[in-house]
């Protein structure tokens, strides 16, 4: 059974960086539920990226299931962080 939340707040995951969380985040969305998601700062790691790209597979699908949760109705708000920035 999934943990029902009305906000989920989440920050430095870092995709993009060799140390990304992506990992703990995909697992932390397959066990909650939330009306709003806000993504409040450095989930993708540009300044990791600009530097040497590293994108692996996981990643895609962390992002895909953030875009599944708005599909189905959650409000994702994207607030950028530093690292964020092009």
């Amino acid at each position: 059974m999934k943990m029902k939340f009305r906000s989920v707040w989440i920050s430095d995951v870092h995709l993009g960086s060799r140390d990304a969380q992506s990992e703990p985040f995909h697992h932390f969305l397959d066990t909650i539920r939330c009306d709003n998601l806000y993504l409040v700062g450095d989930i993708i790691d540009i300044w990791a990226l600009k530097k040497a790209f590293f994108w692996p597979k996981q990643y895609n699908e962390v992002m895909h299931k953030l875009l599944k949760r708005a599909r189905k109705g959650a409000r994702v708000v994207y607030i950028p962080g530093n690292h964020d920035e092009f």
